[in-house]
């Protein structure tokens, strides 16, 4: 039998494709057998495995790593905000700026906003969110944010899970307006945050390094962000001025080299989250868009 394929929508050709997987065979293996998950928890999952392979993307001989992934993932270069060329190491070329334009932000005000490029699942209900990577597994919240006070304040609430491919843009950004906390480190592993690595172990999600920081705003009341690691994610960059505003669209932080994932999660009954994103999350199937397009509207 052969493997499950990874398939998603594509907001802008609404369509369902099927995901290239980088390192699919070696996910694969690492995570469908039992030598393979071995292999994992005593050496890819560790904190030092991602810094090797961060260390050698960070590596002057990485660049003519660079051409190559641009052709075989087919990344539109022309929303870089440098030529291609000027990039030095891998991990430069990674966590690339873009355009302005490349990355228009939903002006109305009751808008808000995808945090991150990549494929995404939301729940408009948090408490009854489960089997979207495999059938009756699920996460607490209590487990995401490393809180179970804080927790309580997000039951009944709504989810979006963001998950980066590497070939996707690597920053992410501000879903909504207001004022940030500092970002708070859970310490973790670095597990893959491949739908590979999901089916099998969903609790990677909440096993793995990440940040939490809570926005203040407005519109939306409380808005929780958890950008979590994965592995050969070398560090997971903040960029932002805590207890400063900060205005929906702008950038929050960066990724080193790897997949990655940003967790959204809004109060019960303060967003209407899409319908396209919604519907294809009924069914399991992530929905792929950009930061700065639509969420969802502020309302229950």
């Amino acid at each position: 039998m052969s493997p499950e394929p990874i398939r998603y929508f594509d907001r802008y050709e609404r369509t369902i494709k099927t995901e290239k997987v980088y390192g699919e065979r070696w996910l694969r293996f690492a995570y469908g057998s039992p030598a393979g998950r071995l292999a994992v928890w005593l050496f890819a999952s560790r904190r030092l495995f991602s810094w090797y392979y961060g260390r050698r993307m960070n590596d002057p001989k990485s660049e003519m790593l660079i051409y190559k992934f641009i052709a075989d993932y087919e990344i539109d270069a022309m929303e870089f905000a440098k030529s291609a060329f000027s990039y030095k190491t891998f991990n430069e070329f990674f966590h690339r700026a873009l355009k302005p334009e490349a990355r228009p932000v939903d002006p109305l005000p009751a808008a808000a906003v995808l945090p991150a490029d990549g494929r995404h699942l939301a729940f408009a209900n948090v408490d009854a969110a489960e089997g979207f990577y495999v059938k009756g597994a699920k996460f607490t919240l209590a487990q995401l944010l490393g809180d179970p006070a804080l927790a309580q304040r997000f039951l009944g609430g709504s989810m979006l899970i963001s998950r980066l491919c590497p070939c996707d843009y690597h920053r992410f950004h501000f879903p909504v307006s207001g004022v940030p906390s500092e970002a708070r480190l859970i310490k973790g592993r670095l597990y893959s945050v491949s739908p590979i690595a999901l089916r099998t172990q969903i609790l990677y999600l909440v096993r793995n390094k990440r940040f939490v920081t809570l926005i203040t705003s407005p519109e939306f009341g409380t808005v929780a962000m958890v950008e979590v690691g994965a592995t050969n994610v070398g560090s997971i960059i903040q960029g932002f001025i805590p207890e400063q505003p900060a205005k929906k669209g702008d950038e929050k932080g960066m990724f080193a080299f790897g997949g990655s994932c940003v967790i959204t999660l809004f109060e019960k009954g303060r967003i209407r989250f899409a319908d396209d994103i919604l519907r294809h999350s009924a069914d399991c199937i992530e929905t792929y868009a950009r930061m700065g397009d639509r969420l969802g509207v502020a309302g229950p």
